[in-house]
């Protein structure tokens, strides 16, 4: 039984999504992808029911109505997965900025080394991005300082979207209190990991940038992630008990 889950939310990425899937499916280790579309106009729900014909079992499509946000789609395919039960669920972009090999040394610092959550880094050893304008680079460098000496969380990349949890990790998470959906949900997501006591691991990733499609950045996303920080930290201090684990 295929064990690792691979979600993928989409709004127009047609020209991508076919790539990115065939790229899992032809790696050594086994994985289920699951591709969350936002009413993509470009067709991108269309083209993953085609290859669903091929890959029967391995390919999953959920669709919503319109743009919902990353991390309604998220937090969407979170609960699909663990109502499915799967063990390793991941999260993926559909641009191919993720390079679907990464996939095995995630699911391996997981499944063979015993952390709780692993991390697709850029910031490990440098600076690994590819193709972004310098300005954008020390936006996203720093914007990881930031949350670290905001929230005493130890990520060097914390708002990097390619991670694998293990299935327990999300069942303990309240998921329904996740409130942020840019940017601000991935740091949200490990700092709640953290917070419960849940063991973190980066491993060093190269970041390439988009070719084709467009960037779903926005001033809004990034404003979300500097206010949301604060709003993280300070809800940490005045509710601890969000963040303690049940008896098991």
């Amino acid at each position: 039984m295929v064990d690792a889950l691979v979600i993928i939310p989409t709004y127009n990425e047609r020209d991508n999504i076919e790539k990115v899937v065939y790229q899992i499916f032809s790696l050594p280790r086994n994985f289920h992808v699951l591709v969350i579309d936002d009413n993509s106009p470009d067709g991108t729900a269309e083209k993953v029911r085609q290859m669903m014909k091929l890959f029967p079992e391995e390919l999953h499509l959920e669709t919503r109505k319109g743009k919902m946000g990353l991390g309604t789609a998220y937090i969407h395919g979170f609960k699909w997965a663990l109502n499915k039960n799967y063990n390793y669920i991941f999260e993926m972009d559909a641009d191919l900025s993720h390079n679907p090999k990464d996939l095995v040394a995630l699911y391996n610092a997981c499944a063979e080394d015993g952390y709780d959550v692993a991390i697709g880094s850029r910031y490990i050893d440098g600076v690994n991005v590819v193709n972004w304008p310098l300005g954008r680079v020390l936006m996203s460098y720093l914007a990881s300082i930031y949350v670290r000496v905001v929230t005493g969380m130890p990520v060097r990349d914390t708002t990097a979207g390619f991670k694998c949890y293990r299935s327990e990790v999300l069942r303990t998470i309240d998921l329904d209190e996740i409130r942020f959906t840019g940017y601000a949900f991935q740091i949200e997501m490990k700092f709640a990991a953290w917070k419960l006591g849940y063991k973190i691991k980066e491993i060093s990733i190269v970041f390439t940038d988009r070719t084709e499609g467009e960037s779903k950045m926005s001033t809004g996303i990034f404003r979300e992630a500097v206010w949301g920080v604060i709003k993280l930290k300070w809800k940490s201090l005045v509710n601890p008990a969000k963040y303690k684990k049940e008896p098991s």
